[in-house]
């Protein structure tokens, strides 16, 4: 399977991956990032090991998008972006979602217990 039929056909089971990773960490961070005109509230989760990257991102309008960047042999970077359906949505905690949604309208990261993103 590629990457790509990975993030096409199974991002819900890449977000539970990350929401599990997150709530399994003793803390959590979430980063605000922007470019040109977008701006977005993300979390991350880093396998080092593999050159990937797994996000989720929080953009203005109540977009969510799933980010999967990767290496490949040749060291080239991969970025591939999936826009979250409204069930694959559900898949975040509600604690999550509303603090993504704060950090993107202060503009500014926060880094919590990653317990209270479980509630």
């Amino acid at each position: 399977m590629t990457y790509e039929e990975l993030v096409k056909n199974h991002s819900a089971d890449m977000i539970e991956k990350l929401v599990t990773w997150v709530l399994s960490n003793d803390k959590a961070e979430i980063r605000f990032d922007f470019a040109d005109e977008d701006q977005w509230a993300i979390i991350s989760m880093h396998i080092y090991e593999e050159d990937k990257e797994i996000s989720i991102r929080l953009h203005l309008n109540d977009v969510y998008d799933l980010y999967f960047g990767y290496y490949d042999d040749e060291d080239e970077f991969f970025e591939l972006v999936h826009t979250l359906t409204e069930e694959e949505k559900k898949i975040l905690p509600e604690a999550l979602r509303k603090l993504m949604k704060h950090v993107l309208d202060k503009e500014e990261g926060v880094r919590i217990p990653s317990n209270f993103l479980s509630k």
